[in-house]
């Protein structure tokens, strides 16, 4: 049982800790500072007909682009966030989530920033029309996930941070500590198989795989967000250990749904992918807006 301890002791240091989740925070930053600096050379050797690329993605045309490439890795960080709250806070891991998917939907919005065309049919033009719909949709999840965390404030007031917790529940953050662990290197393989198979895709392939790739977006997240559902099911399964009121299991598989709706706009193309994504959002605070209306007037009955 020490041993065991101690093997957790030492990876949950290593992984999760306080004092990794600041270190990596100025890591991804000074990553993101550099890397920004080096697509804006990229840009200019291009412009310069110093350096030939078959940019199929259109990332390395314009000075403006270069701003997608840190907030890259700015959602890294936000994916290790995200690990870090799961064994925490269920509500503020899938708030991770939401601001997960808005980080994306902001970035494609940088990346579209260098296609504009300013012209009298605004509303014509496909990508022109997007650029609206996303600039729409990033005010309103923006408020959405204000909403989620608000709720899960007062939720958090019913429940006072110095109170004891139960056998059960100290169970159940162990394993999600261990579920959060074995994520880290899960995600971490899926991030570079994604990149490396985008890098190829882009400028190696005689084949030109990008036709699958151009939407670079999915890069990565496709398959994050399926990890996310698996995980997000396992978690559901486990909690019937511990609780089996109602509200909470609705909640669990509300929030279920929520992220599956995620994964399946990155799927859809044009208008109707944002308005899943906005429909996701909007879903989980309203399962989290009943679930604790549940649950107090579960507490003012007992």
């Amino acid at each position: 049982m020490t041993k065991n301890k101690t093997v957790f002791d030492f990876f949950y240091s290593r992984l999760l800790s306080g004092k990794i989740k600041e270190k990596s925070e100025v890591i991804i930053i000074s990553v993101a500072i550099v890397s920004f600096i080096l697509h804006l050379l990229l840009v200019t050797l291009v412009n310069l007909n110093v350096l030939q690329l078959n940019d199929y993605s259109g990332i390395f045309r314009n000075p403006i682009a270069a701003i997608y490439t840190p907030f890259s890795f700015i959602l890294i960080y936000e994916v290790y966030l995200l690990v870090y709250y799961l064994p925490k806070s269920t509500t503020n891991y899938i708030g991770k989530q939401y601001e997960i998917i808005t980080l994306i939907l902001i970035r494609s919005i940088f990346k579209d920033l260098a296609n504009l065309q300013f012209t009298s049919d605004w509303f014509r033009v496909q990508n022109d029309l997007k650029f609206t719909y996303d600039l729409v949709a990033t005010i309103v999840l923006f408020f959405l996930i204000f909403i989620f965390y608000r709720l899960n404030e007062k939720n958090d007031e019913r429940h006072p941070k110095n109170s004891p917790l139960s056998l059960e529940i100290v169970k159940f953050i162990k394993m999600k500590n261990i579920i959060a662990m074995c994520l880290i290197p899960v995600f971490l393989i899926l991030a570079i198989v994604g990149f490396s198979r985008w890098v190829h895709g882009s400028f190696f392939s005689i084949s030109q795989m990008v036709d699958s790739m151009k939407n670079v977006n999915t890069i990565f997240f496709n398959e994050f967000f399926t990890v996310l559902i698996l995980t997000d099911v396992l978690l559901l399964l486990i909690s019937f250990l511990y609780t089996d009121k109602f509200y909470k299991v609705i909640r669990n598989s509300g929030f279920i749904i929520s992220t599956i709706l995620i994964k399946l706009s990155f799927g859809i193309e044009g208008v109707l992918n944002t308005i899943m994504v906005v429909v996701a959002v909007l879903f989980g605070v309203l399962i989290l807006l009943i679930h604790n209306q549940y649950e107090k007037m579960s507490l003012s009955n007992d």
